[in-house]
């Protein structure tokens, strides 16, 4: 007994020292970037203004960190490594038991329980950029699970088949008059085309190098969307884009409007939450058919990619096709988030289509889980989530002053995340490696072999 309480005011003694030591080195990072700060004034003077009270609580979030991490998760991690194994895929198994049914239900009800606890007119906000936002994300995260995930290729430019799916709902809505239903699965079908076209010169090309390709394609095509104005009207951008129906009935004021049919007062709510439920439908698409796709012969083709491309091709196995199907299967569901991202703001321009959105859907798959689903659905609740919380925390200003904008530091956040998550799992949150498809009893006999050998 005396001996643990010695060795925990030891372990506290060390914590307090790493994280007095953290600190100081905080300050002086954190100083000359966020204690002062400079402003121009009226007379186009510029003046330099102190912020003290948000670099001590960075410096006092950053010590308490390193606190925490030095005293409680170190030895939690030294435990678990001493712990007994227990295998991934049971721990896998049960989360997915008790996680999904629960997570299905509470996002099919979300629009009602937000109304019951935010009211009628508070409740649009929450549907809208929070709900619609979040899902919108959850389905690219999905897309690009399937080339980073699944295929193993690194993909930079995976915003450029959102912009294409966009673009191509606008252009083909404005010229032809098409309805949203008809130009959903057109935008997909020429964002998988496209993304056969990125596939053919990288079919060579892997790591670093094929990163770098796909950056630069998705730098050109927003250069493209910005200097063809002729077509796509440059940074003006694209607006009266048509908005979905729902079975022809437009949600409007009008007599023939969907609040006029069924008897109901008009409120702009009811478009936002039959958005709601189209895109959880197309997110519940996107999900279905990947995880169907894992089980077939394609689905074993990509992880075979993914593991060791040599070997994949000594086995047979047609990697152009493998490398061209992952990059329009990818492709065409960001086609289809792009395609209902125009129809719900109703106007795009190039500034929705930057590298920022790549990194951050890249970000949402890595922190999440390379080839999990569970792990990118939750990795893009927490980001985008919480880059939506941070809207909403306006007792901030109050401490720190009417200008302060805590949407500014969701980057900061960002890397604060991947630092963590790198560091305690660093395959992600939930990290499925195993393969999709076994013998029959192979688990069975690798394990009895396993305990055979320790005995």
């Amino acid at each position: 007994m005396g001996a643990d309480a010695h060795s925990e005011r030891i372990d506290a003694t060390g914590a307090l020292r790493d994280a007095g030591a953290t600190a100081l080195i905080a300050f002086g990072l954190l100083l000359p970037l966020i204690g002062f700060r400079t402003d121009v004034n009226i007379g186009n003077e510029l003046i330099v203004t102190t912020r003290w009270p948000l670099l001590a609580a960075l410096v006092g979030l950053t010590a308490a960190g390193r606190f925490a991490y030095a005293f409680a998760l170190t030895p939690y991690l030294a435990r678990r490594a001493l712990a007994p194994a227990v295998p991934k895929a049971a721990r896998i198994t049960a989360l997915a038991v008790l996680f999904v049914p629960f997570a299905i239900g509470f996002v099919v009800a979300y629009p009602v329980i937000v109304l019951l606890t935010a009211g009628f007119e508070g409740g649009a906000k929450w549907i809208d950029n929070f709900g619609i936002q979040i899902l919108i994300y959850v389905m690219l995260g999905w897309g690009l699970n399937i080339v980073v995930g699944l295929a193993g290729l690194l993909d930079l430019g995976y915003v450029a088949f959102y912009a294409v799916g966009a673009y191509s709902c606008a252009l083909l809505g404005k010229t032809f008059g098409l309805s949203f239903w008809l130009l959903l699965p057109l935008a997909g079908i020429l964002s998988a085309f496209w993304g056969i076209l990125l596939g053919f010169p990288v079919l060579r090309l892997r790591g670093d190098y094929l990163a770098i390709v796909t950056l630069a394609f998705g730098e050109i095509i927003r250069l493209v969307l910005i200097n063809w104005v002729d077509l796509t009207n440059g940074y003006a951008g694209i607006g009266g884009i048509a908005r979905p129906s729902f079975f022809g009935i437009p949600f409007n004021a009008n007599d023939d409007g969907f609040a006029a049919r069924f008897g109901l007062e008009f409120s702009p709510l009811y478009r936002t939450i039959f958005l709601y439920y189209v895109v959880l439908a197309l997110a519940l698409v996107t999900c279905l058919v990947t995880v169907r796709l894992r089980r077939l012969p394609i689905g074993r083709a990509w992880e075979a990619l993914r593991e060791d491309e040599i070997a994949c091709r000594s086995l047979g196995i047609n990697t152009t096709n493998t490398k061209l199907t992952a990059f329009a299967m990818g492709a065409m569901f960001a086609g289809f988030a792009g395609a209902f991202f125009a129809a719900r703001q109703g106007f795009i321009s190039p500034e929705s289509f930057t590298f920022l959105e790549s990194a951050t859907i890249l970000s949402i798959v890595v922190l999440g889980g390379m080839g999990s689903q569970i792990g990118v659905a939750i990795a893009a609740v927490v980001m985008i989530g919480g880059t939506e919380m941070l809207r909403q925390l306006d007792f901030l200003r109050d401490i720190f002053g009417p200008t302060f904008d805590p949407t500014q530091y969701r980057m900061l956040l960002f890397g604060l995340a991947m630092v963590v998550i790198m560091v305690w799992r660093p395959r992600g949150l939930i990290a499925t490696r195993r393969p999709s498809v076994t013998l029959n009893g192979a688990a069975t006999v690798a394990g009895a072999a396993t305990s055979k050998g320790r005995g």
